[in-house]
């Protein structure tokens, strides 16, 4: 089946804060699968780890999401999907919950803030305003397609 798919070797999937059916990463998820299903992803990785916070979260996998994308679905039927399929029955007050939970998360441990402080030297090296995750995500994602941080 033809279905429309982002190349995000011309611009980046949506960002992380983007929700979709109230959860954040979710949109994000979908475009990675889209543009992977369609060998159009660049360097963008569908489930990786923080996509597979969001699948955990609902009660989905990776490999079940991406057979339905590749069936042509869109976004509201990927919704509807979620609804009849997923493990987690979550209410609107928790889903809202965990995506502002998620929109603020920082790196907590010395492992991982020393991963995060390279990332963002590596694309913003004279920001010191970029504290979270989602943060450094949008700002990746804005100067790897010319953008200056």
């Amino acid at each position: 089946m033809a279905f429309s798919a982002p190349d995000l070797t011309q611009r980046p999937p949506r960002s992380p804060r983007v929700r979709l059916g109230g959860f954040v990463v979710l949109a994000r998820a979908i475009d990675k699968g889209r543009a992977t299903i369609a060998r159009k992803n660049g360097e963008y990785h569908f489930d990786c780890p923080l996509d597979k916070m969001c699948f955990n979260f609902i009660g989905i996998t990776g490999a079940a999401l991406k057979k339905e994308l590749a069936k042509g679905k869109s976004d509201s039927e990927i919704l509807a999907w979620i609804e009849k399929t997923a493990k987690h029955d979550r209410c609107a007050g928790t889903i809202y919950l965990w995506s502002k939970l998620m929109e603020d998360r920082a790196p907590t441990s010395v492992d991982t803030r020393g991963y995060y402080n390279e990332l963002v030297k590596a694309c913003a090296p004279k920001r010191e305003d970029i504290g979270t995750w989602f943060e450094m995500l949008d700002v990746d994602d804005y100067v790897t397609f010319g953008g200056k941080p």
